[in-house]
């Protein structure tokens, strides 16, 4: 009996033992890394010879979704219109992990050079637009499809789940639609069945190639979008004081604007930018038309300080129309919260870059930025971390090189498998953790 108790306990041991990851071996995921950095370049060059708009993504999802299927994940479609969302389940129990990345394009013209640059059109407003990866989505895209084939390759050895978020509509909710990608994605429940504990995503942007950086907390900023209208009353150009002239009320009020955003908000606190960047009205020289509307953008870093700027630009901007005898409506929506990186998880996650771009090359408290992303809907359901990985050119100054939305941006590929090893690592490290 005492032989049978000590085997017992023995089994018992054994099988506790393998309810946790072992340790991931760095050079097996470099290797892996490296076979599949080909598939990614290619997938990469596809996508961005092919782009699509956002929730119209639909060949980008059907690449992903066949690819996910094909490595044996378990693969939903249609999550928020075109999301995709794909479920790796290891060998063995354990933690839930997610990795993100975004799918859309943007209504830019190419002017990169490629050999596989974007010669695609969509429907934009109503127009037919050119359309072009110009924020790297592409990469992303890719970059996420390779570690899924890494990861899942190592499924035998893996203790735990891992969720992989591919998301449309990031770049800002599309006109006509209620919501953006990452918001609806969580309303038909991309974050559940099963449940991520913890979410990470990257973002290519200027900078060093194959450096990583990001900060705990506010990262990366909320992003408002603002409209104006302007009512007035027509009249001759040449009799203003027989109309009420929007064109000048529209000048006063972008004025207004910029002193507000200038004198009101404490600069050393937290950056905030107001921009004005559409006006419209008018279609003769020599007419004072009776309406113009305005839009902008609004991003900021505390939510209590944003709607106290809102709250007295809306008021000013009622006393300038009513001073010349117009009315004003002023409407905000809002199109990404702000990225909030767990603090926690920010600190846990700095050793892990490092592992994966090497020592000195990950930089976990770089300044915040006013771009925004709406990876931030996610971190508002579960704690998350979005990072950014340099990208520039060969031989360019990062401050000189083409920025994200340009059409000339024109990220380098040579960090892809940069981007892969760190989405691998993230997750390994993070399903390994007791």
């Amino acid at each position: 009996m005492r032989r049978l108790f000590a085997a017992f306990t023995l089994w018992l041991l054994s099988a506790a033992g393998s309810a946790h990851a072992q340790p991931a071996d760095a050079a097996a995921v470099d290797a892996a890394v490296q076979r599949v950095t080909p598939q990614v370049i290619a997938w990469r060059r596809d996508f961005h010879r092919h782009p699509e708009l956002g929730f119209a993504e639909t060949r980008s999802a059907g690449i992903i979704a066949d690819h996910l299927r094909s490595l044996g994940l378990e693969v939903r479609t249609g999550v928020g219109k075109t999301g995709v969302v794909g479920v790796l389940r290891g060998a063995r129990p354990g933690h839930v992990v997610a990795l993100r990345a975004d799918m859309d394009a943007l209504p830019v013209q190419e002017a990169t050079g490629l050999a596989f640059a974007s010669t695609a059109t969509g429907t934009y407003m109503g127009a037919t637009v050119p359309v072009a990866h110009a924020c790297g989505h592409d990469m992303h895209m890719a970059m996420l499809m390779g570690a899924a084939e890494v990861l899942a390759g190592m499924k035998d050895r893996i203790a735990g789940t891992v969720v992989f978020v591919f998301q449309p509509a990031e770049e800002g909710t599309p006109p006509g639609e209620p919501k953006g990608g990452a918001a609806l994605m969580i309303e038909e429940g991309a974050l559940t069945d099963p449940k991520p504990e913890a979410i990470f995503g990257l973002h290519v942007v200027p900078g060093v190639p194959g450096t990583v950086f990001y900060r705990p907390q506010g990262f990366m900023a909320a992003s408002d979008r603002i409209d104006i209208g302007l009512k007035g009353k027509q009249t001759h150009g040449a009799w203003p004081w027989r109309g009420v002239d929007v064109i000048a009320v529209a000048g006063q009020v972008i004025e207004t604007v910029n002193t507000l955003t200038a004198r009101t908000v404490d600069p050393t606190t937290t950056p905030t930018v107001f921009t004005i960047a559409t006006v419209n009205a008018g279609v003769r020289y020599n007419i004072i038309p009776d309406s113009a509307t305005l839009s902008g953008t609004l991003r900021t870093f505390d939510t209590a300080q944003r709607d106290a700027l809102v709250a007295r630009a809306e008021t000013a901007i009622d006393h300038v129309a009513a001073a010349y005898g117009a009315t004003a409506e002023f409407g905000v929506k809002q199109n990404a919260a702000l990225v909030f990186n767990d603090p926690g998880l920010s600190a846990w996650l700095a050793p892990v870059l490092s592992e994966a771009a090497g020592q000195g090359n990950a930089d976990p408290a770089t300044p915040p930025t006013t771009v925004a992303e709406d990876f931030s809907y996610f971190q508002q359901v579960i704690p998350g971390v979005f990072y950014h990985l340099g990208a520039s050119p060969d031989g360019v100054d990062p401050a000189a090189s083409a920025p994200n939305h340009s059409p000339e941006f024109s990220p380098n590929e040579k960090v892809l498998p940069l981007g892969v090893k760190a989405h691998v690592l993230t997750a390994l490290r993070f399903l390994e953790r007791s």
